[in-house]
């Protein structure tokens, strides 16, 4: 069998535009260095196909030319790779922010190529936890660890992820500055930089409480609230690993991750009567769209228990 050939690697010229972009993406739009990662690799992978493409590595004059046709071989050649659609699509609109770019930039017109938009990827329902298995779960932190201070506080990040419903990036990126919440609840400093003020039940004041007292580090305004084993910011394969532990001592599905917390919090709330908007709020998201997923939640459950109970379902 003949070995495809090997890459083209990036022209200087191409390598300046993408580093500038990424810049530009890190700095004037506050994005995270994981979704910069993320960009990297969307734009490496269509401009090397580019290179294979066209017969020469791709230049930034060249992409003037780029067409529909183009960007839709560059579309079956990620999907006959075995990229999903859903990833597909976040690549190809990765791929579409650098054209408009690069096109300003390099004053031509790239509505051809623009014109290409991704796959509709089908939104798959947020699988939250029941009550019972959120409340079981972190009690099995409590007891997860025989170091009492750090038992405490793996009790704690999860009980401000069930309680609070923030994301878990946005828990173990909290400075001693931010506790104990100040001003009506803890200020969150979301995706796209975007704060929000969240309530801080009782339970999960004193879980952090709790931590504090028992951490050997004393808390400092520049440092980080939860902390690792050596002092350092507490990463989240940990918490993912106390969240492994504990699904399979219990019994439940792989899907009982730290984010299915998140989506706990805004399923039970709604279930209990929420208001959407005010759950959007909470949650930090900048579209009702996203939040309105959780009510598909409530009545994908809810089929569930009438198929299980009507005698004619």
């Amino acid at each position: 069998m003949t070995k495809p050939p090997p890459p083209l690697a990036l022209a200087p010229a191409m390598a300046e535009a993408l580093a500038q972009w990424l810049a530009v993406q890190q700095g004037s739009r506050d994005r995270s260095p994981q979704t910069i990662r993320a960009y990297q690799t969307d734009l490496l992978a269509f401009l090397q196909f580019l290179g294979g493409h066209q017969g020469a590595p791709a230049l930034p004059a060249r992409l003037a030319g780029l067409g529909h046709s183009d960007m839709r071989a560059f579309a079956a050649a990620e999907r006959s790779g075995g990229l999903g659609a859903r990833s597909l699509a976040r690549r190809l609109s990765a791929v579409r922010s650098f054209l408009r770019w690069i096109s300003d930039r390099e004053g031509f017109d790239a509505s051809p190529a623009l014109a290409v938009r991704g796959p509709r990827a089908a939104r798959s329902l947020p699988r939250p936890l029941a009550a019972e298995d959120a409340r079981a779960v972190i009690d099995m932190a409590a007891a997860d660890h025989d170091t009492p201070w750090i038992a405490a506080r793996d009790t704690a990040v999860l009980t401000l992820l069930y309680g609070c419903g923030l994301r878990i990036s946005e828990a173990l990126g909290l400075d001693g500055r931010d506790w104990p919440p100040q001003g009506g609840g803890l200020r969150i400093r979301g995706k796209g930089g975007r704060e929000r003020i969240v309530p801080v039940l009782p339970v999960a004041e004193a879980a952090v409480a709790a931590y504090l007292a028992q951490c050997p580090w004393r808390s400092e305004a520049d440092g980080p609230l939860f902390r690792g084993l050596r002092g350092g910011r507490l990463n989240q394969q940990t918490v993912g690993a106390v969240m492994a532990r504990g699904r399979a001592a219990l019994g439940l599905p792989q899907t009982a991750t730290p984010h299915a917390l998140r989506h706990s919090f805004a399923t039970h709330l709604l279930a209990g009567g929420g208001d959407l908007r005010a759950i959007q709020e909470l949650l930090g998201h900048a579209r009702l769209s996203t939040t309105q997923i959780y009510t598909g939640v409530d009545d994908a459950r809810l089929l569930e228990a009438f198929r299980a109970a009507h005698p004619r379902a």
